[in-house]
């Protein structure tokens, strides 16, 4: 039986906090579970991107709607084997409520690991389950978690995590490559197959889900992945797109977080990489148009090395005239260039199908995100097991 996780969400919970372990889990082959109270499965939370602009603190806009797919009023905590609590702005009034103090009391009792992230930690100071324990947090939450006894460890940098019996902290979400690391460890799983390095092909707009949530659930089994841009380099940055679907006739965009790339694309040696994965949004209908970004694609197409595509993606396997004799999908509205670049239309019904034809899996949406990364980890040999 596949274990089984709850996640604790409220209204503004930050946007990567909440998707990027909710979607890695599951991909993982975890049941995840994800809750807020006085909502049921089926409803939505807001969501906030949280970021580093500048300014004295973080900035704050509007992320995805977070779609909840169990209800809280329901939950049986003996079903369960972890807990993991995102933080954002839900947790300072999460932490007021009785009935969430009381379940994360229940999983700490029966030793259950729990995984908290960021301002998530008020809600265990809330619970009395630092005291003594060494932990971290984003630096505003110190102060609370020290007038509840915790053991304080300062993040030297935003990626720290602790782990303290079966407590596990972050600093913010560029912890996740480790906390979900430690946290599919401290549930009884082992990684195996993940001595490989992976290239992502990003570009300004690309969807911010699409790039972050394969991007740190590679880095989370152990890949080295890196991020590249066409006329860009280490550590300059890639603004990102937040599509969602909002009920209008198609999706709305939003500013999403910036995207802080890894390598240059300018001198790149493909030949270290084992993998190749294009983000959707609307980055791939200009990078479609780069000769460069051309050459690239069919290196790893035609070297037979696995290639993973979402969205819009597949606009760029069009141009590059990879797609003959495939079967592949994409978003509905790229049907045209699939269908134009010679490969066989799979229809995305429901929006989260994916598929593996050869050394190519493609997806429709980030909705899809657990099955397309599940699909690659295949491709490259990664194993989760428990």
């Amino acid at each position: 039986m596949a274990k089984r996780v709850l996640i604790l969400c409220g209204d503004y919970v930050e946007d990567y906090e909440v998707m990027v372990p909710f979607q890695a889990l599951q991909a993982y082959g975890l049941a995840v579970d994800a809750v807020c109270p006085g909502k049921k499965a089926g409803d939505v939370c807001r969501t906030a991107v949280h970021q580093a602009s500048g300014h004295q603190t973080y900035s704050e806009s509007r992320g995805h709607n977070f779609m909840l797919n169990a209800s809280f009023g329901k939950i049986e905590v003996s079903k369960y084997d972890g807990l993991v609590i995102p933080g954002g702005r839900a947790p300072e009034y999460l932490a007021m409520n009785e009935s969430v103090v009381e379940l994360v009391k229940k999983f700490s009792d029966s030793a259950k690991p729990i995984a908290s992230v960021c301002h998530g930690q008020l809600i265990l100071a809330a619970a009395n389950l630092v005291k003594d324990r060494k932990c971290t947090a984003y630096p505003p939450v110190k102060p609370a978690l020290i007038a509840a006894g915790a053991h304080w460890i300062e993040p030297e940098t935003m990626s720290k995590c602790v782990s303290d019996g079966n407590l596990i902290t972050g600093a913010t979400y560029d912890s996740h490559p480790e906390f979900i690391r430690l946290f599919v460890e401290a549930l009884g799983g082992s990684i195996t197959g993940s001595d490989k390095r992976i290239l992502f092909l990003c570009g300004d707009y690309m969807e911010d889900f699409e790039v972050m949530v394969p991007f740190q659930s590679l880095q989370a089994l152990g890949c080295h992945v890196d991020a590249v841009c066409p006329k860009k380099g280490a550590g300059e940055k890639c603004p990102t797109a937040i599509h969602d679907f909002e009920g209008d006739q198609t999706y709305s965009e939003k500013p999403g977080h910036d995207f802080t790339l890894t390598a240059s694309f300018e001198g790149l040696d493909a030949s270290i990489y084992d993998s190749l994965v294009i983000p959707g949004g609307r980055a791939p209908e200009y990078l479609a148009l780069d000769e460069e970004v051309i050459t690239l694609v069919k290196k790893f197409m035609n070297g037979g090395k696995p290639v993973a595509s979402i969205c819009h993606g597949q606009q760029i396997l069009s141009a590059a005239g990879v797609l003959k004799g495939k079967k592949c999908t994409a978003y509905p509205a790229v049907k045209l260039n699939v269908v134009l670049g010679g490969a066989t239309w799979l229809e995305p019904d429901p929006i989260d199908r994916c598929f593996t034809d050869g050394n190519l899996v493609t997806g429709a949406a980030w909705p899809g995100h657990p099955e397309f990364i599940s699909q690659l980890m295949a491709l490259l040999g990664i194993k989760v097991s428990f």
